[in-house]
């Protein structure tokens, strides 16, 4: 690996990413933001022609996989035919990891099955990120973002209590489902740290199942309680005030605060003390009973006063209440210039790319992004040369059949 000033507490794994589309994908970038070094796998030619036609596109190349795919290695091998299966063989001892997102089945029927692989690397990790998991009825389904998010409970309580269910504008459960594959392979890669003699893992990571996890009690309030949670617009159900409110000036803002302390500290600011010690509201439970009330007490005063004025006094008192920002604004915000945290990282279309940077940060070995998703196959001479040690003659004729 290229020595780096940034190495990341994820040095020296290698990690070989067969996966398409998002989610998996992002398990990758996220070990690969913590310093592992990541190759990608894609078809020759076409690449991944999912998530390389997603917009938006500039000068039509796609930013959404510039960000996605960072911090990798771009190989093109064609996994389909048998010799693309031989080469994988040879390059799986070199790796610590495989992520791969198929239907289950897929590649037992190309005769890499969990046992072949542990054969070649028998501490091999094996992320296997599917739709609903590797079991069940509905385990060879396809699914993407909408399906985790539909199926797995946040769509359904998302939304205006009388309108329809809404799915986020970003596709929230793909990105949920790479954190969780992260999670899952720093988990096992500690098991096999601790134990010199251990052996690999396979990891059943059902998207779906991520995305039902995010949503916490809402399942043991279902059987418990025999109530489902109803959509309930901006109005948060377990705290009051709660909302998003429109200023004088036409902007918007989001307040919360469930503790006495912060309902205290929201009243001060829009200087109403008389509310904090009024027993209608002395604690969140009562409070949440009148929620209505207060949430039309705020919402009047907000729309009598600029969002200058509004963050200015809630700064003062310390109230809960934020600006909703637009992703201009975000990038514009004092906050996150002062840490850095969107960067420029270098990128062989454009100079570079505005990326996010690590999350969460490391003192003694941060991480970093060294570079966006690139093109099909731009590093098959080094992997393939340098790894592997194939000539420039059997690369040229591997490339002539399409195999890479």
């Amino acid at each position: 690996m290229t020595p780096s000033s940034h190495p990341g507490p994820l040095s020296g794994l290698r990690v070989l990413d067969i996966a398409t589309v998002v989610a998996a994908p992002s398990a990758a970038a996220l070990l690969g933001d913590y310093g592992a070094e990541v190759v990608k796998v894609e078809l020759p030619g076409s690449g991944d022609a999912s998530c390389r036609n997603f917009p938006p596109f500039k000068d039509g190349k796609p930013l959404w996989w510039k960000v996605t795919n960072r911090n990798k290695k771009m190989i093109s091998l064609d996994l389909r035919r048998p010799q693309g299966q031989a080469l994988l063989k040879r390059l799986l001892p070199s790796f610590d990891v495989l992520i791969e997102n198929f239907r289950p089945g897929t590649l037992d029927g190309w005769g890499l099955t969990r046992d072949v692989l542990w054969e070649l690397q028998p501490r091999l990790v094996i992320l296997r990120a599917t739709a609903f998991g590797q079991t069940g009825p509905y385990r060879s389904r396809p699914g993407f973002a909408r399906i985790f998010e539909a199926m797995g409970g946040l769509t359904y309580i998302t939304g205006e209590a009388d309108g329809a269910p809404m799915h986020p504008g970003y596709p929230i459960g793909d990105a949920i489902g790479g954190v969780f594959g992260a999670l899952g392979v720093s988990a096992a890669l500690c098991r096999l740290m601790r134990d010199p003699a251990a052996r690999g893992e396979e990891i059943d990571l059902s998207l779906t199942e991520a995305m039902l996890k995010m949503i916490d009690f809402l399942p043991a309030k279902a059987m418990l309680l025999g109530e489902s949670q109803e959509r309930s617009g901006n109005v948060s159900p377990y705290a009051a005030p709660t909302g998003v409110y429109r200023t004088r000036d036409g902007q918007w803002i989001s307040l919360s605060g469930s503790t006495e302390a912060l309902f205290a500290a929201n009243c001060r600011s829009i200087g109403r003390d008389d509310l904090i010690g009024d027993p209608r509201y002395a604690d969140n439970r009562l409070r949440c009973g009148r929620a209505a009330e207060l949430n039309a007490l705020f919402a009047d005063w907000f729309a009598a006063h600029d969002l200058a004025d509004v963050l200015a006094r809630f700064e003062r008192h310390q109230g809960t209440l934020a600006p909703i920002y637009s992703a201009r604004q975000i990038v514009d915000d004092p906050q996150m210039r002062a840490r850095e945290f969107i960067q420029a990282v270098p990128d062989r279309d454009f100079g570079t790319v505005p990326v996010q940077g690590v999350v969460p940060r490391f003192t003694r070995a941060p991480g970093a992004v060294r570079s966006t998703g690139g093109s099909v196959g731009q590093d098959n001479d080094e992997v393939y040369g340098q790894w592997l040690k194939l000539s420039a003659d059997e690369r040229a004729a591997l490339a002539a059949e399409r195999v890479i």
